[in-house]
């Protein structure tokens, strides 16, 4: 049985207890913004120079990473650790290299606004500082092994001078025998003289999940509508995300609830473990008044019933995550139909966050 030594999972199964009463190359890549060279090495704030593409300008690189520590058999967990980047002056990355080995399910890359070190792994609550902006920002989501978000052309990812990063990393171990874990974030410099826009996230699902045992099932399509402060902006990265049970994410935007749809993510062969990012070229915008669909089915081979949650062993989820730009803010919603009318709940920016994200 799967070991759980972490706070239980509080952000959207919350949600759904409230009703109830997530390395492709890149066809946008900059012309400079892939030009540092990744660091190795095992600490915070390792840094190495390329030259070059700035006309001049020496680019750099750091990297923060999380571990090793011993993961034994049947163990889950979640933890973080937060350290400083390295940087004595501000910057913008153009790329950003996340490399996970045997036994990470997924890690969170943020930018912090703490200001003490915890290089030490600790427990922290999955998801939470998505939520919250006064302490920071998520940058980035992987679940791949090798995972590389280079920003198209002229869009950078804004880093202050002695930044601060939380890596939060999921790790389970299936296998018999322990495992070392490890994960590393590499921050690459672009040209300054290229910065036009900065990037932003988005993060949305369908909780409404519950699939019997060995047994197919398609949740939604879900519609969700595309918070206002969100119309306009260029979206050029999508990532779709599920457990073990997954078989295929879709997106499409739609012009309203019962709209038309124009497919944006429908990946030949998706693989839950390593699910292709898909870069779209040129990036696209939500119809006014529109919003996103989204569809997840699941082929269930156990023999108990799944449901939403954060556990990769026990339960399930039907989300995707999406880089835009101009940057207006870190977003994360999701959608129920467990009440008349279904919920869309957006946060931060919803009275009901207060009360599902304490």
């Amino acid at each position: 049985m799967i070991k759980r030594a972490f706070v239980p999972f509080v952000t959207f199964v919350a949600v759904s207890a409230l009703v109830a009463c997530g390395s492709t190359s890149n066809p946008l890549a900059s012309s400079g913004s892939g030009a540092a060279t990744t660091s190795s090495g095992a600490g915070a704030g390792t840094t190495s120079s390329s030259s070059g593409a700035g006309g001049g300008q020496s680019l750099e690189s750091y990297t923060v990473s999380w571990g090793p520590v011993a993961v034994m058999p049947g163990e889950e967990n979640t933890q973080c650790v937060v350290k400083k980047l390295g940087n004595a002056a501000a910057f913008h990355a153009g790329t950003i290299h996340n490399v996970l080995n045997v036994g990470s399910h997924h890690m969170i890359v943020y930018k912090t606004n703490d200001t003490v070190e915890q290089p030490t792994p600790f427990a922290c609550k999955p998801f939470t500082d998505l939520l919250h902006p006064e302490k920071g920002t998520p940058v980035m989501i992987s679940q791949k092994s090798d995972d590389t978000l280079t920003l198209p052309q002229g869009v950078g990812l804004a880093v202050a001078a002695e930044q601060f990063v939380r890596l939060e990393l999921h790790y389970i171990n299936t296998s018999t025998a322990p495992l070392m874990v490890t994960a590393t974030s590499t921050f690459m410099q672009m040209p300054e003289a290229q910065v036009k826009d900065e990037v932003g996230f988005f993060f949305g699902g369908d909780v409404d999940i519950n699939i019997a045992p060995q047994s197919m099932a398609t949740v939604g399509p879900a519609y969700i509508p595309l918070p206002t402060q969100l119309e306009g902006v260029n979206f050029f990265g999508i990532t779709g995300h599920e457990h073990q049970w997954g078989t295929d994410v879709t997106v499409a935007t739609t012009t309203a609830k019962t709209g038309t749809d124009t497919p944006i993510y429908d990946v030949p062969n998706w693989q839950w473990n390593e699910p292709k990012t898909v870069y779209l070229n040129p990036a696209v915008q939500v119809p006014q008044n529109g919003g996103f669909r989204l569809t997840c089915t699941f082929d269930n081979l156990s023999t108990n019933t799944v449901t939403f949650g954060e556990s990769a062993a026990t339960n399930e989820m039907c989300f995707f995550w999406s880089y835009y730009y101009p940057d207006k803010g870190a977003l994360v919603c999701a959608h129920s139909d467990k009440i008349a009318g279904g919920l869309d709940l957006c946060c931060p920016g919803n009275p009901i966050c207060a009360q599902v994200f304490p």
